[in-house]
């Protein structure tokens, strides 16, 4: 495992298959795709260099050069042979005192990832080069939400740099904009909320041509293209500038005054209101690194993108009724959003949703818009939560846990002309950049080799998925030169810094075809990668595929693994064993089968819907926790230990920390509960159950430190209500009515699921079969 960790750390990526098949019928028989899950903004280790200057790219497929290169130093005109399509590319003048003693850093073996600035020093940042925060506030919700909502702005607003724009927008049954830069009286632009408002409208009630004629022809965007600094200043104000106007704004906020009837939902212009404010920002400052803040407190029941009507005795939409499509607002409102995110892409916008509230909000619809602008979502129960407040904090953090927010980043892919792209599945959109790389087959955003990253983070991952078009495998491969794949991603992005900068990693893999291949295969398999390409790919599958059966395509896949992969005599299950590289996959697989990503009772749409957005931009290892919970053991016998993700790690003498991802449990087993209901950790003579007690908070503290969206924190007892959290991730390997006797202190779970050894047990006699 740890040579994969290692390649993680130089280049960013993790691979299922790190020794790849050669053929297109060895890679169909692999089940699981050629793939990389790649995070372009990874933290660079120490060593590797900032370079100033732009990086030198192939005339013919504009690769970028890198270490693999062929370099020629005994021509008169210095050469290099891209890796890609092995052009002849001659190095400019100021190349040519470089040796094999004296490269540059871009050549440098371990520079496989490299970072490039690409802005010259000395030009001025334009306006907007900064970051732009509009903020947009649902009013619609009861006082005491409002007071936590205001001031949990409050709080934020001294952390916001100085130098970023700062606009605001509230919103209730009408929209109003509010004008910063007339800090004499308030002053606000009202739009209706059940009517679409177009760019004009914008344009004209807001008085941007007031003191100066509107261009008669051509698009009007930002200073450049016929808007006055003066008239963009009126509602998008730097930090420093409009901090009195914003505080007094949001101290007199009041809810909304539009009465609602005891029978109805308040009826509140969410899609309306997101409306505006992408035309504020595509008006004022596009193509710069802005994001719309939209803090929603309940359902959007106005104006387009309504997810609901007004009328209570209506219920709010179900998985249920998603299947059956018996959601009479569904479609209309995901067509709205889908509209609003390619508004919002054109313009290299971000929107980012707080969603507070214990009702849905509609994330299910709205998720197109906040995953293809690359978007952070936050899902609380009210805006007084810790989840909440502390997930806004770190928005505007500074130091070690700041997100690294980025912006207006495109990413794209060259590689070995026999693989080919199938899309990526992730935080973007396609910027439909056909070629001859791009495959057939198309999953998650294809046909296009450059994407668009609108928002970017440190922790940002996407999944791209390649396919093998090579038919069959001829003799040649003897020739170790000819067998290797070679694949570069470039992100071009704007830095926190205002600056424009260029990543590159260059990545080589070896393929392998014919009969010796199954070992060489299995030597460079990933089980933890693997994992989270499959749970990616269960994920979109189940929500763009009608009759999907994600449980059925689960098991067929490991069936097929397993009998690829496995070692066994045919019909004998005794004598199936898998390689310690194969190992643990089976019990991913069985989690991933339970997990909240595949089973969606209990859940709401828009809870499984932002289940899924975050495991689609997270890492390996943060994907790997959510699929598989992580379950540490205390107990006075000895230190914290790794323990077992089943029924039978209760004890009661022990405490649990569950670390799920999503939540954080720290679980008191029942003689731990009564010790300290006795109050015997205030005792000086019980110090040592003092510091047992306090062992698991601390360590929930520190993941809860490095992570975001901020996980909720349950502290609970054995055999409380809220031990439900806990319970429902483990193996029930003892349940109410299994044979095993159940340990004294355990517990039993209430469960007809089936335990991960009778699963393990069929998959051995389907695999042998």
């Amino acid at each position: 495992m740890t040579e994969f960790l290692d390649l993680e750390f130089q280049d960013s990526v993790r691979m299922p298959w790190n020794v790849l098949p050669g053929t297109k019928s060895d890679a169909a028989n692999c089940v699981i795709p050629i793939s990389a899950i790649y995070t372009p903004l990874k933290p660079l280790p120490s060593t590797s260099p900032l370079l100033p200057y732009s990086p030198l790219r192939c005339r013919n497929c504009r690769s970028v050069i890198n270490p693999f290169a062929i370099v020629d130093f005994s021509s008169v005109n210095k050469i290099w042979i891209c890796s890609f399509c092995l052009q002849r590319n001659y190095f400019p003048p100021h190349y040519q005192s470089i040796l094999d003693q004296n490269l540059p850093g871009e050549l440098y073996p371990q520079n496989t990832t490299i970072e490039y600035e690409t802005t010259a020093t000395n030009e001025k940042p334009q306006l907007g080069s900064s970051n732009v925060f509009l903020f947009v506030v649902d009013t619609c919700v009861i006082e005491e939400e409002l007071g936590f909502l205001k001031s949990a702005l409050l709080q934020v607003l001294g952390m916001v740099p100085e130098n970023c724009l700062i606009g605001l927008i509230t919103f209730g049954t009408y929209i109003q904009v509010h004008e910063l830069g007339f800090a004499q009286i308030p002053k606000v632009h009202v739009f209706k909320g059940s009517n679409e408002v177009t760019k004009d409208q914008v344009l004209d009630q807001m008085g941007f041509f007031a003191k100066r004629p509107r261009p008669s022809t051509g698009v009007i965007a930002g200073v450049r293209d016929g808007l006055s600094q003066e008239s963009i200043a009126k509602f998008l104000l730097p930090a420093s500038d409009c901090e009195f106007v914003l505080n007094s704004i949001l101290e007199e906020l009041q809810k909304d005054p539009w009465p609602v009837p005891t029978d109805q939902r308040a009826a509140r212009c969410t899609g309306t209101a997101l409306s505006v404010a992408a035309h504020l920002l595509g008006i004022c400052v596009p193509g710069s690194g802005a994001r719309i803040m939209a803090f929603l407190g309940g359902p959007s029941t106005e104006g387009p993108g309504a997810i609901v009507s007004k009328i209570l005795s209506e219920p709010m939409r179900s998985h249920k009724d998603l299947d059956k499509d018996s959601a009479p607002h569904y479609h209309k409102a995901v067509k709205f959003y889908g509209e609003l995110s390619k508004q919002l892409v054109h313009q290299g916008h971000v929107l980012d949703v707080f969603a507070c509230a214990l009702d849905q909000v509609g994330v299910a619809e709205l998720k197109v818009a906040v995953e293809k602008t690359g978007g952070l979502l936050v899902l609380a129960e009210s805006f007084g939560h810790s989840v909440f407040k502390e997930s806004l904090r770190r928005v505007f953090q500074s130091g070690d846990h700041c997100l690294g927010l980025s912006s207006n980043g495109i990413f794209e892919i060259s590689c070995s002309k026999d693989i080919k792209i199938q899309g990526i599945i992730g935080p973007c959109a396609s910027l439909e950049k056909k070629g001859p790389l791009c495959s057939e087959t198309v999953i998650g955003q294809g046909n296009t080799t450059a994407w668009k990253l609108c928002g970017l983070d440190k922790t940002t991952s996407l999944c791209l998925i390649f396919d093998v078009v090579k038919k069959e495998c001829s003799d040649a491969i003897a020739q170790s030169e000819s067998n290797q794949f070679y694949f570069q991603f470039l992100t071009y992005y704007q830095h926190g810094s205002g600056q424009m900068r260029l990543r590159a990693t260059t990545l080589s893999r070896r393929w392998i075809a014919g009969p010796g291949s199954k070992e060489e295969l299995i030597s460079g398999f990933d089980q933890e990668a693997a994992a989270v390409v499959m749970a990616r790919q269960v994920s979109f599958k189940m929500e763009n595929e009608a009759e999907f059966d994600p449980i059925r395509w689960l098991d067929k896949s490991l069936i097929h693994i397993c009998s690829r992969f496995g070692e066994y005599q045919k019909d004998t299950p005794t004598s199936f064993t898998l390689s310690p590289r194969f190992s643990i996959f089976p019990q991913f697989m069985f989690n991933l089968r339970r997990s909240q990503f595949v089973q969606v009772f209990n859940n709401s749409p828009d809870e499984t819907a932002h289940f899924r957005m975050i495991i689609n931009r997270e890492n390996v290892a943060n994907s790997v926790v959510m699929i598989q919970p992580s379950l540490i053991s205390y107990s006075f016998h000895s230190g914290p230990e790794p323990a077992l993700l089943d029924v039978a790690s209760i004890v009661a003498d022990r405490i649990l920390l569950l670390d799920s991802y999503f939540t954080v449990v720290i679980f008191h087993g029942s003689t731990i509960t009564q010790w300290r209901k006795a109050g015997y950790h205030e005792q000086p003579e019980h110090q040592a159950f003092t510091q047992l007690l306090q062992a698991p908070r601390e360590d929930a503290d520190a993941i809860i430190k490095e992570r975001f969206p901020v996980p909720r924190l349950v502290i609970c007892d054995q055999h409380g209500s809220q031990a439900r959290f806990l319970l429902a991730k483990l193996n029930p390997s003892a349940t109410y009515n299994s044979d095993v006797p159940s340990v004294p202190g355990g517990d039993i779970l209430f469960t007809d699921d089936v335990s991960f050894e009778v699963f393990l047990d069929h998959l051995q006699r389907l695999a042998v079969q």
